[in-house]
């Protein structure tokens, strides 16, 4: 797992530690030193800790003025246990949606396992999005199973095209559209122009 870094040919557009809105404003990171570990795998150097000792993320990309952030995620998710949910929401969600940010594109592909304890915290995000969105790009399908299970799939928009999406092939904005019209055709409502 250590090798596995968040996606950085974005970061020519955005770097979350230069932006003064984000939660990870003024970190420093290290290349060389391996200091966050997932049971007993070491990490890259690179994801953010948000305080869960199982899940981390990295904020690719956020745009206040359209309203989205593209967060990527590693690790297990782990409600039952860890309340990973609870620490997302609080400690990143609620900062972003401060910031105007009511639509999200959550990267799963590096998700490893989902555990489920309640759903308050998704309802309480899906309610605070208000006409925005949030779509689980990319899931395992045993995490999708299980988050369907759970019905956190009323919550996060998966599966469709959004199940095996080649998101790295897209400049960020031109992947907030993709997703935009999906989801706009999906709901009848309409898209964002760009």
């Amino acid at each position: 797992m250590h090798d596995i870094e968040p996606h950085y040919n974005w970061r020519s557009y955005y770097v979350a530690s230069e932006d003064e809105r984000s939660p990870f404003y003024g970190r420093e990171y290290s290349e060389f030193e391996f200091t966050d570990q997932i049971y007993n795998y070491l990490i890259h150097p690179q994801w953010d800790s948000m305080g869960s000792p199982t899940l981390f993320i990295k904020i690719l990309y956020a745009d206040y003025d359209l309203g989205f952030a593209v967060i990527e995620l590693i690790g297990e998710w782990n409600d039952l246990l860890n309340n990973d949910i609870m620490f997302l929401k609080r400690d990143i969600i609620e900062i972003m949606l401060g910031e105007g940010v009511n639509k999200y594109v959550l990267v799963g592909e590096n998700v490893l396992n989902f555990h489920y304890s309640d759903d308050c915290y998704y309802e309480e995000w899906f309610e605070e999005v208000d006409d925005g969105w949030i779509v689980g790009l990319n899931f395992r399908e045993h995490v999708v199973e299980d988050m369907q299970v759970a019905n956190i799939d009323y919550y996060i928009d998966f599966g469709g095209e959004f199940g095996d999406m080649n998101w790295r092939t897209y400049a960020p904005h031109h992947l907030f559209y993709k997703i935009d019209s999906i989801i706009s055709k999906r709901l009848g409502m309409p898209a964002v122009e760009h």
